[in-house]
């Protein structure tokens, strides 16, 4: 048995912010608000079956009406940094808003997290899917064209959650979407994520200049602390002495996915796994290196490294406009997505790549054949 709830849990600007609750028999819990797309919750099961939520979240919903850190939101129409917020779309330069000053970051100072959403939920026999809609207006940010957006989350009982994300535009314009959840698999936000394990099919990282902008270089990962292709605890090498970690305080870097790119985190006390696969060209890995100062629902206000991003997405438009073609999204053409998060507490992990790789491709061939 499933089912989907709906609460009003506050307001703004005199429209409701509304909670939708998904909840199977075994106590699978997600929550996420029309604002912005919000996940509030994911709960899941540890070894001795208690049962915690694996994101960070406030304790006030009013928090998410600024949420600085964009804890669970859906980013956009770009997400990342764009180099000092220029860009040249069909001959004609766009200045963006520089609020990650120098640069522009995460869709502007209205980003897609600040939105009140429309959500339709489509139950079906063996998930639950919130569909949310919204529009992009032309000029909204200063970004060009009037953009439709289907952002979707198809729950399954079996600890799986997929998230896809269709777009259109009437002109040429940049899109790059992401989710912005933290994780934190000890449950309730007990530990660190310094103390979980972490796994990335990736060769490479982009080289960061001083300013977090993406020079256009990459970096192999071999023998640096980004190298993550053997797990390893994500503490191990965070702080060390190394000019790219120094810049961006922690990870704050994009991973280069290799073909059906996998991300797998774990817990080795909570025996919790999270195992991620996207279609997506690499991964931004935020390490929670400057929280803010709000409460969190535990009661404690966060701290630093107490959760962890994978922002499936294109690569970031760094210095000269590289990687620009990446979230280039022409007139007529349609912008999609997938990245799909598998939940569980099995020791073989092999078997949990196997399981979602098989699920990501057969998802691939059966909507690409309809």
């Amino acid at each position: 048995m499933m089912k989907c709830t709906k609460n009003i849990v506050g307001k703004i600007s005199d429209r409701d912010i509304v909670a939708y609750n998904i909840k199977y028999d075994n106590k699978f819990e997600v929550e996420i608000l029309n604002l912005g797309g919000i996940i509030t919750k994911i709960i899941t099961p540890d070894k001795d079956n208690n049962f915690e939520n694996v994101v960070v979240g406030y304790k006030e919903i009013e928090s998410y009406i600024e949420n600085p850190s964009y804890l669970g939101a859906i980013i956009g129409r770009t997400s990342g940094r764009i180099c000092e917020g220029n860009v040249t779309i069909d001959g004609r330069l766009y200045s963006l808003s520089k609020n990650y000053n120098p640069h522009h970051g995460h869709g502007g100072n209205f980003g897609f997290n600040k939105k009140i959403w429309e959500v339709n939920i489509i139950e079906e026999k063996d998930n639950i899917t919130l569909r949310l809609y919204t529009i992009s207006q032309d000029k909204e940010e200063n970004y060009p064209g009037n953009l439709d957006i289907i952002v979707s989350f198809k729950v399954y009982e079996d600890f799986k959650i997929e998230q896809t994300y269709e777009c259109k535009c009437d002109k040429t314009t940049l899109v790059n979407l992401t989710n912005h959840s933290y994780f934190n698999l000890s449950g309730n936000i007990k530990l660190p994520i310094t103390k979980q394990y972490l796994k990335i099919d990736s060769d490479y990282i982009l080289e960061l200049d001083k300013t977090c902008a993406v020079t256009g270089k990459s970096i192999n990962v071999k023998d640096t602390p980004f190298d993550f292709k053997d797990i390893k605890s994500i503490g191990k090498d965070i702080d060390c002495d190394n000019e790219q970690i120094k810049i961006g305080n922690g990870y704050d870097h994009t991973f280069l996915l290799n073909k059906n790119g996998k991300i797998h985190l774990e817990d080795r006390v909570s025996k919790r796994v999270l195992d991620i696969i996207t279609d997506q060209k690499s991964v931004v890995v935020y390490s929670m290196n400057f929280p803010d100062d709000i409460e969190l629902y535990n009661g404690k206000k966060a701290q630093k490294r107490f959760g962890i991003c994978f922002e499936t997405q294109a690569p970031p438009i760094g210095r000269e406009m590289c990687f620009i073609k990446y979230s280039t999204l022409n007139k007529g053409e349609v912008y999609k997505q997938k990245t799909v998060y598998k939940f569980s507490k099995n020791k073989s992990n092999i078997k949990n790549y196997l399981i979602l790789s098989s699920f990501f491709i057969l998802s691939n061939i059966v909507s690409n054949s309809v």
